[in-house]
């Protein structure tokens, strides 16, 4: 099967990349590729010197003539749907977005037709970044299915590299509200542990000392009857990453009964992890400001801290 081109750029190589391998030279004549995309296009046989197809350890000399062609983006088989959508800032390169409780992000084995993909793209007409792939358009970074708040996502492909680059190099600040158990005798702390693959339970994470460097810093909010409000700023992005460490350290989140918690008694239960992603801030990859962008509490999360205070 052919694959259908929609751009396709020629360039002779200068005396500098005499020898250099294939792959760094077309990444430096269009920088604007990430290097998994170049990857991509070796892959599919789309770089060429003269008539002959190249490989991405090839070396090229000076004066060789390489050509190299974008495959047009894959058309999507997702049917957008028209689901509520609470757009918390958006202009022509991206959108932030409280997202809903219960709400997967991106499709996958067992998913339906009701993700955060598939409102996107009905609230989007289609215009989002495709380099996150045909079930992952505009999607550089995610929330748990539980966890609510603040999402954002590329609508330009500028943008996409621009905020995935941000994450990588941890340039973005997350903030998030936590409902936790017990009583806490310190207002504030510091969570350094590193987070790995759960060693028998493979949809666990877990503190490993081979895992990977994760950093939280907790801060108290307000504090109730065996339970307590947080603000949580993390500056690692790892699976699961607060409630591993909060449970590290006695204080589960509510309603998380994979890493700790349980009802007990008359113990109010929430019906859901109580996790929120408050606060986001980025700085926007095509107007350069730095921007922070808030998700008020949500409903269901305001109603159960008003209980708590009740029983407090």
């Amino acid at each position: 099967m052919s694959t259908e081109v929609s751009e396709e750029y020629s360039f002779e190589v200068a005396a500098e990349h005499n020898r250099v391998r294939a792959d760094k030279v077309v990444h430096a004549f269009k920088n604007d590729l990430s290097r998994s995309q170049i990857q991509k296009l070796f892959a599919k046989g789309l770089v060429w010197r003269e008539d002959n197809s190249l490989s991405k350890s090839d070396k090229v000399r000076e004066g060789d003539n390489i050509t190299f062609s974008i495959p047009a983006p894959e058309k999507l088989d997702l049917t957008p749907q028209d689901l509520p959508l609470n757009v918390l800032y958006e202009d022509e390169d991206l959108l932030v977005v409280n997202k809903a409780c219960g709400m997967v992000v991106h499709p996958g084995a067992g998913t339906g037709n009701d993700t955060l993909v598939h409102a996107l793209l009905f609230h989007c007409e289609g215009q989002l970044s495709g380099i996150g792939g045909v079930e992952r358009p505009g999607i550089v970074h995610r929330l748990d299915k539980e966890t609510t708040g603040s999402i954002i996502v590329a609508k330009s492909d500028k943008a996409f590299l621009g905020l995935s680059k941000q994450f990588a190099e941890r340039k973005t600040e997350k903030t998030y509200y936590a409902l936790v158990r017990g009583t806490f005798t310190d207002s504030s702390g510091i969570i350094k542990e590193p987070i790995g693959r759960h060693p028998t339970q493979r949809q666990k994470m877990a503190i490993r000392t081979d895992g990977r460097f994760a950093h939280s810093d907790w801060e108290l909010v307000e504090q109730f009857k065996n339970a307590a409000l947080i603000k949580v700023k993390i500056h690692t992005g790892r699976t699961h990453q607060i409630r591993v460490h909060m449970s590290s350290i006695g204080h589960p989140l509510l309603g998380d009964t994979t890493y700790g918690w349980k009802a007990q008694g008359n113990t109010l239960s929430p019906g859901r992890v109580c996790l929120h992603a408050f606060e986001l801030c980025f700085t926007h990859p095509v107007k350069n400001e730095r921007m922070c962008v808030q998700a008020p509490l949500t409903e269901d999360l305001s109603a159960f801290v008003n209980q708590l205070r009740k029983k407090a």
